[in-house]
C-alpha cells in the first residue's frame, strides 16, 4: 500500500506548479521552516509564502516540481521523507541543481492530518556550504 504522504506531497507539488500559495500554506505547520537556498531559511507560514512567491518569480513562473524515488520513515506522529526531487522550469541557467535529494519532516496533528514541519529540498547538500 502506498503511504498517504506520497499523495500529500503530490498535492503540495501541484499547488507550487499552479502558484496556489494560500492552499500550499495549509500543508505546513505554523512554525515550519523552508530551506530557500543554502544559508537562507524561511520560518513560519508568512515567510514561507513570501519565499515561494520569490522562487516562482526566479523561475519565471514556470516551476514544476515532481518526486521520483521516495523513502518514508515513520515513528508515531513524525515522518521523515527522503525523496528524489526533480525541478523543471523555463529558466535557462541556475546555480542550483534541478535534481535534488530532498529531506522533509512531517508531523501529524491531533486530527490525524499530516503537515510539513521542515522542507529541505537540498537534503544533505547543505553540509559544507
Amino acid at each position: 500500500m502506498e503511504h498517504e504522504l506520497k499523495e500529500f506531497i503530490k498535492k503540495c507539488d501541484e499547488a507550487i506548479k499552479q502558484e496556489e500559495f494560500d492552499t500550499l500554506m495549509n500543508y505546513y505547520t505554523e512554525d515550519a521552516i523552508l530551506v530557500v537556498k543554502p544559508g537562507m531559511i524561511a520560518r513560519g507560514k508568512e515567510e514561507i509564502k513570501k519565499a515561494f512567491i520569490a522562487i516562482a518569480k526566479y523561475f519565471n513562473n514556470s516551476l514544476v516540481p515532481t518526486q521520483g524515488e521516495m523513502m518514508i520513515l515513520e515513528a508515531g506522529d513524525t515522518a521523515m521523507v527522503i525523496s528524489q526531487t526533480l525541478l523543471d522550469a523555463d529558466k535557462e541557467e541556475t546555480e542550483y541543481s534541478m535534481e535534488r535529494r530532498s529531506t522533509y519532516v512531517f508531523k501529524k496533528n491531533s486530527q490525524g492530518e499530516w503537515h510539513c514541519a521542515i522542507d529541505n529540498s537540498y537534503g544533505t547538500d547543505l553540509i559544507g556550504k
